[in-house]
């Protein structure tokens, strides 16, 4: 049955994959929101989830407001989707003009060193239109890492995705992925990690809007290993099909404390910058999950 439903779920994937980008822009853009809001009326795991999450980063919000809120992100998860799906599709010229940041000065004055760049993002709007701004508009490769997922053709399928608009993506799993990025960075490379959820015993407590989350230790480990500059960026859709972000000015590495305490400091830094975007955009936070680590208590309970 695992083997069946694997085939099943990757075929759907390619489906999509497929038939998305053959589609004018305006009925993809239509079909991802009728998606999103059928997904949405349906009151799931995921949207619920969403509503929780939310609840959090907009505390004073009400049943109500966070309905609203919780729409709105189905919506942008949509968005995300009918994107990614259309990218390798894309005009590259148009990633000058459609993703527009905000001090990017700071992400070319940091390549310019030759130090090699860190940027972590959140899973805020859409990550990999980032990424392809930053090969067609600042004309700089990177390496990236990803997630194991099942079934194995799926992986496949988004490695292929992602390196054919130019990425290097390593598997998640293993321990020679941070080895890879750490010679990428000594050789002024640049490096993009999607960074605001680890689950793992090796994650580090943050305090996130009030309570206590794990994010990962790559990106200030990197940093401090490599003396790469570590530079937070936060993202959130505009109108269709602008998409706006911010580089954060760099988390430099304490001069005092042991490796661990350097490194909490700087993902709490890091941790302060998403949550800076997220509040400021909270609809396009694509937080599916349980994140907080109470909420994964009363799942373990």
């Amino acid at each position: 049955m695992g083997a069946l439903q694997d085939k099943l779920v990757d075929g759907l994937y390619g489906l999509g994959w497929a038939g998305v980008k053959k589609l004018p822009e305006p009925a993809a853009v239509a079909l991802g929101r009728r998606i999103a809001d059928f997904a949405w009326k349906r009151r799931g795991k995921s949207v619920l989830r969403l509503e929780s999450n939310l609840a959090r980063v907009v505390p004073d919000a009400g049943p109500e407001r966070l309905r609203e809120l919780s729409q709105a992100g189905m919506r942008s998860y949509m968005r995300y989707w009918m994107e990614s799906f259309r990218l390798p599709t894309m005009d590259p010229k148009r990633f000058s003009t459609e993703v527009e940041f905000q001090d990017e000065h700071l992400l070319r004055e940091a390549l310019a060193t030759g130090r090699g760049v860190v940027v972590a993002l959140p899973h805020l709007a859409n990550w990999d239109l980032a990424g392809a701004w930053a090969i067609g508009h600042i004309g700089v490769p990177f390496t990236t890492v990803a997630e194991r997922l099942k079934p194995e053709s799926l992986y496949d399928r988004f490695v292929a995705y992602r390196e054919s608009l130019g990425m290097e993506v390593l598997p998640h799993s293993g321990g020679a992925a941070f080895g890879t990025l750490a010679r990428r960075l000594r050789s002024g490379g640049l490096v993009c990690l999607v960074a605001d959820r680890d689950l793992s015993a090796s994650g580090v407590e943050v305090d996130f809007f009030g309570s206590t989350a794990r994010m990962p230790a790559g990106p200030a480990l990197l940093a401090q290993q490599t003396g790469a500059v570590l530079l937070p960026a936060t993202l959130h859709y505009g109108d269709t099909p602008t998409m706006y972000g911010r580089i954060h000015p760099e988390v430099e590495v304490p001069e005092t404390g042991t490796r661990t305490e350097k490194t909490t400091v700087m993902t709490q830094a890091v941790a302060d910058a998403f949550a800076w975007g997220i509040a400021q955009h909270p609809q396009d936070w694509h937080m599916l999950q349980r994140l907080w680590l109470d909420d994964l208590e009363e799942r373990a309970l």
